[in-house]
């Protein structure tokens, strides 16, 4: 399959979940049952790199006309999993937060008002006759939302540093760095259960909180055989390889938590201190020359 650019896209990262086969009714199992025989499936950056040949046009296409039927597909245990792109279901909804992530006069110029008035009408008309819809995949820009990391331990850290063949950062071939998390759907709503005890017995109100309890609740919405990935994606290209080494950023909100399942502020604290400094970081390149 051609792609649009050779260009590496750096900045997203991407929570998966990899349904098994039967999870989908039909015809949909059956055509990824074909798809999953493919041998020249497309990776995370193909399809990063045509919603971004759409916005060159005049006017900019905001959202895809037709919706992907490209996956990611894993094999668990001799199970094959599929995990939809749903590419236009999350241009849809990605357009909710522009106005949050972007100035308006920079948003108006990337995609003019009524562009966007017209994506939002579509999405209001077809989301009449499919209410249930919701994605396979979470998408963050230059940062990887601290509740995502609630969901797995150090244990199911991956780093490779240069070399990883056509499974290396979400399905990119060649030597890309690779920094993943993977775990069974079962562990991952475990853990969030756990977390939100630890965080609401110590606590209020808090941002993770609200981000824990919506992650919840798009687990259950899958197949209790699914597993779930978290995947650095292109932001491995932005990072320093030594920053990347020496990013155990799943470690060290579970030593936050439990700190604070023990009542220990100064450790739960020192766990924080080192999340922000190092996510701050990240987050100051998007603004960087």
């Amino acid at each position: 399959m051609p792609k649009v650019s050779s260009v590496v896209v750096p900045y997203a990262t991407y929570l998966r979940v990899y349904e098994p086969l039967a999870a989908f009714p039909e015809p949909e199992r059956s055509h990824w049952a074909r798809y999953a025989r493919r041998p020249d499936r497309p990776s995370y950056q193909d399809e990063l790199r045509r919603s971004l040949a759409d916005l060159l046009p005049t006017p900019p296409v905001a959202v895809p006309v037709h919706e992907s039927r490209d996956a990611f597909v894993l094999d668990v245990d001799g199970v094959v999993c599929v995990c939809p792109w749903r590419t236009r279901l999350r241009g849809w909804q990605a357009l909710g937060d522009l106005a949050e992530e972007l100035p308006a006069v920079v948003l108006d110029a990337v995609l003019p008002p009524l562009v966007r008035r017209q994506a939002t009408q579509d999405y209001e008309r077809w989301l009449a006759d499919n209410p249930d819809a919701r994605p396979w995949i979470r998408t963050a820009t230059w940062q990887v939302p601290l509740n995502w990391f609630v969901l797995f331990s150090d244990e199911e850290r991956e780093y490779v540093k240069g070399a990883g063949g056509p499974e290396a950062a979400g399905g990119c071939p060649g030597d890309a760095p690779l920094l993943r998390y993977r775990t069974p759907m079962v562990q991952a709503r475990r853990r969030v259960a756990r977390g939100l005890r630890a965080l609401r017995d110590a606590i209020d109100e808090s941002p993770l909180i609200d981000g824990l309890v919506d992650v919840g609740r798009w687990l259950e919405e899958f197949h209790p055989r699914s597993l779930v990935e978290l995947d650095y994606g292109g932001l491995v290209h932005a990072l320093p390889a030594g920053d990347l080494e020496g990013d155990h950023s799943a470690a060290d909100v579970a030593e936050g938590i439990e700190a604070l399942r023990l009542g220990d502020g100064v450790a739960a604290g020192e766990a924080y201190a080192r999340l922000v400094e190092r996510w701050r970081a990240v987050r100051d390149l998007r603004s960087a020359n």
